[in-house]
């Protein structure tokens, strides 16, 4: 049986805020599934500068999933300041001139007119300092470390639920098994009985086959029915599977190669069967292992 360990999901969420001076800002991360390590940034822009940071701190926490880490920066608080675009406002007043001096009948536009257009008030920015910044950075690179450890939990109590799915629909594939051996046990004399009705017709034909060829036949014939071989096979894949689990860790290619072996065997049982109930059992054991597979496509 499974024992606890740590198996983690390649699919979770979280966040994390945080605040200094007049800036607040919020990180969102989230992560599904993916063959690898895919991450993937989203930061303000003139923040480049962090985000070798960011994908150095990811690809320290998570071995896959495609991970996305998204950052967003608001400034509050203070007093805002403006200036006027004067090129701006000089172009206008002298359109207006012109106009003025060719069309009856014109007003010249008023003051309060002109500053409403967009663009002539602009919002003054004060650049921060260079220490400002390196401080401000650091304090979101900490908001960062909080909300990949928040996704880290979140992806493994996500591989905790996982790991119980598995460990039940191992235990099904596990007693279809045994079921499906139960019925093979007494497969080799129904196999028998119809190999040997089948040479006795072939003896009584015209002309009569070699007996160490009839004897090749009926070999071959019982070797193709016998099952007995893949439910050994099947038992260990299941060994081997239990055995991944219990030791946790990054786990999810080995245990996709463990589900194509074990409905390789789940098919050749199928294929093999000689009676209804084993084949209805062969189709039980691909349903529950197409299942089993479903869950561990979300393992890291």
């Amino acid at each position: 049986m499974v024992k606890n360990s740590t198996i983690n999901s390649m699919t979770g969420f979280a966040r994390a805020s945080g605040e200094t001076g007049t800036f607040t800002w919020t990180w969102e991360v989230k992560s599904v599934n993916g063959k690898g390590l895919d991450i993937r940034c989203r930061l303000p822009q003139g923040m480049d500068e962090l985000e070798a940071h960011v994908r150095g701190k990811a690809g320290r926490t998570f071995a896959r999933g495609n991970v996305s880490l998204h950052l967003t920066i608001k400034e509050s608080g203070g007093s805002a300041r403006y200036q006027v675009n004067r090129d701006l406002l000089d172009q206008l007043v002298n359109i207006a001139g012109e106009l003025g001096g060719k069309t009856p009948g014109w007003e010249a536009p008023r003051l309060d007119g002109l500053l409403s257009v967009k663009g002539v008030i602009e919002p003054l920015e004060e650049e921060a300092s260079d220490q400002e910044v390196a401080a401000r950075n650091a304090e979101i690179a900490k908001s960062l470390d909080q909300a990949l450890k928040e996704l880290s939990t979140a992806r493994s109590e996500e591989g905790g639920r996982i790991v119980g799915a598995l460990s039940g629909q191992m235990a099904e594939i596990s007693a279809l098994k045994d079921k499906a051996e139960s019925v093979a046990e007494v497969q080799p004399d129904a196999i028998k009985e119809n190999i040997s009705s089948q040479v006795r017709e072939l003896l009584e034909s015209q002309p009569a086959l070699p007996e160490e060829r009839l004897a090749q036949e009926a070999a071959l014939l019982m070797t193709k029915g016998d099952v007995r071989e893949e439910l050994d096979r099947l038992g260990s894949h299941l060994e081997a599977a239990d055995k991944l689990l219990s030791d946790g860790g990054v786990i999810g290619r080995k245990l996709d190669f463990l589900c194509q072996e074990l409905n390789r065997e789940a098919n050749t049982i199928c294929s093999k069967a000689q009676d209804i109930e084993l084949s209805n059992i062969g189709l039980e054991l691909k349903a529950v292992i197409e299942q089993f597979r479903e869950q561990v496509q979300n393992i890291e």
